[in-house]
């Protein structure tokens, strides 16, 4: 055949890359986007319906969109009969902008978990490990399940104290890992890795793995961005999101931040769809207001301090979180205290298996960390042994993502 009439010829695809796409392919056809909101319903079946309890399990902003972003979503319904494909161009320039950062250097998604899987698939094989700390968000192990790479867990370094990623631990994990995960600040233990260890990590990680830097809560935190790494040309992925302190995470919206040849190998497994506008316009007016950030970081910051500061006066021991969660040790087994919870409807964060005595705890309204205060109190007071929380729907009980230990 001519290669004017082959298809991935005429498609400027070589062989080699058409078959490596089309691998790709099928693993994402086996690869349901896993999302906090998919954990927090493996995890009880209530959590479909909002109105029922109070919900400080899946690290949600109960303020929602700003003002802003409101008013520029109800702005531009009218418009939603147009193809205004410019408007996610715009919204990469604006972030770029802010940042210092080039255009090419961003890509916009429906949030961060696309391509955290991505990231993953596009870089991790049977051959090249996936490294990730422990306890630590689950969903990069779900895509590493799926393209087949071995799934090295490191426990967190000083796990009474700091609980921080235990740089130089994950490091010697592996020979050859594809992808090193480190969220900071981490999920679910609120907690941040010093700048120097994630430096040390830039410098020292085997040539040809990516570090893939998920900032989801580093707005809520003074942790130092990881950005640089990119401008500097690294081999570094930064996801970012709006689902966190922008209040987004029903709006989906996020980036994936790395050197143009890296973005292309993970948005060649999706991304290159056009984006819902309202969306678009929410995040570029919530980037352009200088106050948002701050003044919700010290709500946010305002409440979470209040509620350690009142748990360590009832003698509970909890992550020193820097973000909009914390684990709190029961001194029990966790998932009792859960059930127990969430026989009175106040629904708190899953259990991972390497603490099974803690659980995470999002920061609410102030009216809803109340509710928390009295509803452990009487939970705490009184005998917990023997109690589950409630069976799964069937549709959830035997899918994959909820045996992700």
């Amino acid at each position: 055949m001519h290669p004017s009439e082959d298809p991935a010829a005429c498609s400027g695809f070589s062989r080699r890359t058409f078959f490596r796409y089309a691998a790709g392919a099928s693993a994402l056809a086996s690869l349901p986007i896993l999302t906090e909101a998919r954990l927090a319903l493996a995890d009880r079946p209530k959590f479909a319906d909002p109105n029922i309890g109070i919900h400080i399990d899946a690290n949600e902003n109960p303020l929602g969109p700003c003002e802003v972003a409101r008013q520029a979503m109800a702005s531009i319904i009218p418009r939603g009969g147009r193809y205004l494909f410019n408007m996610q161009e715009e919204l990469a320039e604006t972030f770029a902008r802010l940042e210092g950062l080039n255009p090419e250097s961003v890509a916009p998604f429906a949030g961060s978990s696309e391509p955290l899987h991505y990231t993953v698939l596009a870089f991790t094989s049977k051959d090249k490990p996936l490294v990730i700390a422990d306890p630590g968000y689950e969903a990069p192990m779900w895509a590493a399940k799926v393209s087949g790479a071995p799934i090295l867990k490191v426990p967190l370094a000083d796990p009474k104290g700091a609980a921080t990623h235990d740089i130089k631990a994950m490091l010697a994990a592996a020979s050859n890992p594809g992808v090193i995960y480190i969220c900071n600040p981490n999920n679910p233990t609120g907690t941040v890795t010093p700048r120097a260890d994630i430096e040390y990590a830039v410098a020292n990680a085997p040539k040809g793995t990516i570090l893939l830097i998920d900032e989801a809560y580093i707005h809520l935190s003074d942790a130092a961005p990881s950005l640089d790494f990119v401008k500097d040309g690294k081999d570094v992925i930064v996801l970012r999101t709006f689902s966190k302190l922008y209040g987004m995470a029903g709006i989906r919206m996020g980036f994936a931040v790395g050197r143009p040849d890296l973005l292309a190998k993970v948005t060649s497994l999706g991304g290159e769809n056009s984006l819902p506008i309202t969306a678009v316009v929410a995040a570029k007016a919530s980037l352009l207001d200088s106050d948002l950030v701050p003044k919700r970081k010290k709500i946010i910051g305002d409440i979470r301090r209040d509620t350690l500061a009142w748990l360590k006066s009832e003698g509970y021991a909890t992550t020193p979180s820097d973000s909009n969660c914390f684990m709190l040790d029961v001194r029990r087994p966790g998932k009792e205290v859960q059930a127990a919870l969430a026989s009175k409807d106040m629904f708190v964060g899953r259990i991972w298996p390497a603490w099974p005595t803690c659980l995470r705890v999002t920061v609410g309204t102030p009216d809803e960390m109340t509710s928390f205060r009295k509803a452990f109190t009487e939970v705490m007071s009184t005998s917990t042994a023997g109690l589950v929380p409630p069976p799964l729907p069937r549709r959830l009980a035997d899918h994959p993502f909820t045996h992700l230990s």
